[in-house]
């Protein structure tokens, strides 16, 4: 979940259903909904010995010699991509447990503050001895949803991480379109760099802190296991690991391989190229990385760039078996219904994304099956099973989001500037792996730098954007006293029509 950056925020599911059946090159009970489901959901220590490093840089979070067993980590998330990923920390003296979302794609970490109809309770400043207000203002604006609040600090702990380290902490006063019904959090955990903090970049995100206060290595890395899991289940969410300081080896099978971070602000990488099936896109390899390619794990889905995304689109319709499919599918705006028992996958390509590698010269590519991105949603009346397609069209950049990172155990390695992936041993529907990595791959036949030249930090550009607003606003005072000055001869005074006060900027 990330500032103005157009991220898919959880949403609960609200389906009115009326179905229309689709022909099929084959046959295929397939049947579309048609009604206003919308995909685009959105559905973030006292000082201790540090962790002996492994001989690759970073510390294993089993590793024997640490002081903190960082297997007391495994599953400490709940949660599912349509819900959002979760842990229960601690804040305030007397503690208050809270729910809190993990975001990778933010840099915030806030807590409701007040009473809200879709949370069941908040963190209440009045009852922490231990916390104590900066007396500063902070509202962050997501493209769907938005909150203001205050900033503060208090002691935070963390099972299986030892001491209470100081956390600067935006209280959540009010809020529109950020809780909404079905979640099961009461704050969000932003895990991106301080380029991304709100109200400016001197508000240390809450990883930095801990590294800082406790010594453990600028490492952590995430595991999301709801990979095929329907949002309508009533089951116990599948949850995850966040584990931080290091990486755990049980959560992963194969190689770690690595891309590095290209700018520290979202985790940002570098894209060379798609394939649909053994179906190479051709693009040219910049529009992968049109505005940015990042990693986070606060967006549902996988978004592309609106001239990749056809392209995928048109590549997986060509490949699916399916003939004259919905376009409303791929819009995100219908279902797709299937007979119960009767499982879409097999008619559906994998998906291959090829990353830079550490080795400027080399790539390899994570692949996801149809299981990841055709994603179960709801039954209806237990005869039909209905899916999502689960890629999106993006105007901010492309977007590595919870469809593709189910289907990996990811390393943010903060130390080394670089993002590992690796089979997440979770990543299984059916009995059956749903993701894989392989590579390396000569990248010679790619630019050696896809990434957009000179990007501007979104800060930055909001400082552009002002002084161009201040610029317009120039322009009409100029235009508005050459108006008032024509009008006065004619009549002596001034219209809100020739004043151009109603298309002023707002």
């Amino acid at each position: 979940m990330a500032y103005h950056k157009g991220s898919i925020h959880f949403r609960a599911l609200f389906i009115m259903l009326c179905f229309g059946m689709a022909k099929s090159l084959y046959t295929i009970p397939l049947k579309i909904f048609i009604g206003t489901f919308n995909s685009s959901l959105d559905l973030d220590l006292t000082p201790m010995k540090r962790i002996q490093a492994s001989g690759n840089g970073l510390s294993l979070a089993s590793d024997p010699a640490g002081i903190v067993n960082f297997l007391d980590m495994v599953t400490n998330l709940q949660g599912d991509s349509g819900r959002g990923y979760y842990m229960e920390m601690t804040l305030g003296t007397p503690g208050q447990k809270l729910n809190i979302l993990v975001d990778t794609g933010s840099s915030n970490f806030a807590v409701a503050a007040a009473a809200h109809p879709f949370i069941t309770h908040f963190f209440n400043t009045a009852l922490s001895s231990t916390y104590q207000s900066t007396g500063r203002g902070v509202a962050v604006k997501y493209t769907q949803g938005n909150w203001e609040g205050e900033l503060g600090t208090d002691h935070v702990r963390i099972p299986s991480i030892p001491g209470t380290p100081t956390i600067n902490i935006a209280t959540i006063l009010s809020s529109n379109g950020f809780f909404l019904p079905g979640v099961n959090w009461q704050g969000i955990l932003g895990l991106a760099y301080p380029l991304l903090a709100q109200p400016d970049s001197s508000v240390e995100p809450f990883f930095n802190s801990v590294v800082r206060q406790t010594g453990i290595p600028d490492v952590f890395s995430l595991q999301m296991c709801g990979a095929g899991l329907s949002d309508s289940t009533t089951a116990d969410p599948a949850g995850g690991s966040l584990v931080m300081g290091g990486v755990e080896p049980t959560l992963y099978s194969g190689s770690m391989w690595y891309t590095p971070i290209k700018e520290e602000w979202y985790y940002q990488v570098e894209v060379l190229k798609l394939e649909v099936g053994d179906q190479n896109l051709n693009l040219d390899c910049k529009e992968y990385n049109q505005d940015k390619a990042i990693v986070d794990s606060g967006t549902t889905l996988l978004r592309l760039p609106v001239n990749v995304f056809n392209a995928v689109v048109e590549a997986i319709s060509k490949t699916s078996l399916i003939q004259d499919f919905t376009s409303g599918f791929w819009g995100g705006t219908k279902l797709a219904c299937w007979l119960k028992g009767e499982t879409p996958w097999r008619f559906f390509p994998k998906l291959s994304i090829y990353l830079r590698a550490t080795n400027n010269s080399q790539s390899f590519k994570i692949s996801i099956l149809p299981q990841l991105y055709i994603q179960p949603i709801t039954d209806v009346d237990g005869r039909l099973d209905c899916f999502r397609f689960g890629i999106s069209s993006s105007a901010n950049g492309l977007v590595i989001g919870a469809t593709v990172m189910e289907g990996f155990y990811v390393v943010f390695d903060r130390a080394e500037k670089r993002v590992g992936f690796a089979v997440s041993r979770c990543a299984v529907n059916g009995g059956l792996a749903v993701s894989e990595i392989l590579g390396p791959f000569s990248s010679a036949d790619v630019a050696s730098d896809c990434a957009a030249g000179g990007l501007l930090k979104e800060p930055l550009l909001w400082v552009i954007s002002y002084a161009l607003m201040a610029v317009c606003a120039v322009v009409l005072l100029i235009l508005l006293l050459l108006l008032s000055c024509r009008h006065r001869d004619r009549s002596g005074e001034i219209t809100d029509e020739s004043s151009l006060v109603r298309h002023r900027i707002k």
